[in-house]
């Protein structure tokens, strides 16, 4: 039995995390799903957007699977899901960029996995106002860049990949991304000298050629670890190449819990039409389901989802189709439980 905190959100959170948890239910695992809250309705509600309570419940579960949040007004709070990573330790955010059958795409090919930094960097939200404007404060420490970096050789060999780049912008940003850059290397020394690891090639990019050669040439990366801020625009644009946001999914991960989450925001624009495409949930249910260690279940409901894509029947609008999020889910469902 596997504890789950499920924090559903606001737009359309609650539409595609229904959706995936219908689907979950048809798993031969055993799962208590547990409902916390967190995000703007829980802030008007309760006059905060990530109560201690569901820190608590998720500290406390095996995974959580989060939904979608619109952020509070400018300056009332932290944003909950910047604070829930924090609060969790979840240092390594994995954010894959792979194509699908069926889903139209820049690339229908890639499988690639951006490695983010999660706890330091632009987003450490210390900031100010001047009297010219405002500074923000970029912290980049060792302890973080060589803990992420280990991160990505780990992911690199679990996956079966030959290739990890680190992203920076050293030339300009010399102190602080002088210090991930080292840190990179000083780690890549380590495990070339590990049997395991020495066909796993090694090299870098400047953030802007990185961002270039991922439009141009994608297929020269396979693992890439960055910065915070550096690896959530990249990723982005890695979505961008493979259907968009609907197919994004994430994981935030670290030394005692993880935290599960589809790119895409909570897009009021299309809440309550039941339009939105459940992809990006369902392939982060797959990354949470990896991480309990249940692999078979993973690919199970990935190559689902798979079927559903090939098949066309049922897909949402985003996909080119007229499917509302629950037949679409629904007819995931029906191929995992089989």
């Amino acid at each position: 039995m596997y504890t789950i905190t499920v924090i559903p959100g606001d737009g359309i959170g609650p539409e595609v995390m229904g959706a995936t948890l219908d689907i979950l239910k048809a798993s031969d695992l055993e799962f208590d799903f547990q409902e916390a809250r967190a995000g703007y309705a829980c802030f008007e509600d309760t006059g905060t957007n990530l109560p201690d309570e569901t820190v608590e419940m998720a500290k406390n579960s095996d995974a959580t699977l989060f939904g979608a949040v619109t952020s509070v007004p400018e300056q009332k709070t932290v944003g909950s899901i910047l604070a829930l990573r924090k609060k969790l330790g979840l240092y390594a955010n994995l954010r894959p960029v792979k194509s699908y059958p069926g889903v139209k795409a820049v690339y229908d090919d890639l499988d690639i996995l951006i490695i983010r930094e999660n706890s330091e960097g632009l987003y450490s939200e210390i900031e100010e106002y001047t009297e010219e404007g405002a500074t923000a404060l970029r912290v980049i420490t060792r302890k973080a860049s060589e803990r992420i970096s280990h991160v990505a050789f780990t992911e690199a060999l679990k996956r079966g990949k030959k290739r990890v780049t680190a992203v920076h912008k050293a030339n300009v940003l010399r102190k602080t991304d002088g210090v991930f850059r080292d840190s990179f290397w000083k780690v890549a020394s380590e495990y070339n000298q590990m049997d395991d690891y020495r066909d796993i090639e090694t090299d870098e990019f400047y953030v802007d050629a990185a961002a270039m050669f991922l439009v141009t040439d994608p297929y020269r990366f396979q693992v890439l670890v960055t910065t915070n801020l550096f690896g959530d625009i990249l990723s982005d644009e890695g979505a961008g190449l493979v259907g968009g946001l609907g197919m994004a999914p994430s994981a935030n991960i670290g030394d005692n819990n993880g935290l599960f989450e589809p790119v895409h925001g909570s897009a009021p624009d299309i809440a309550g039409k039941g339009v939105a495409n459940p992809a990006a949930m369902i392939l982060s249910a797959c990354l949470m389901l990896n991480f309990l260690g249940e692999h078979q279940e993973a690919f199970k409901l990935e190559e689902a989802l798979i079927n559903v894509l090939e098949q066309g029947k049922y897909l949402t609008p985003d996909l080119g189709g007229t499917s509302t999020t629950e037949e679409m889910a629904r007819a995931v469902r029906e191929i995992f439980e089989k």
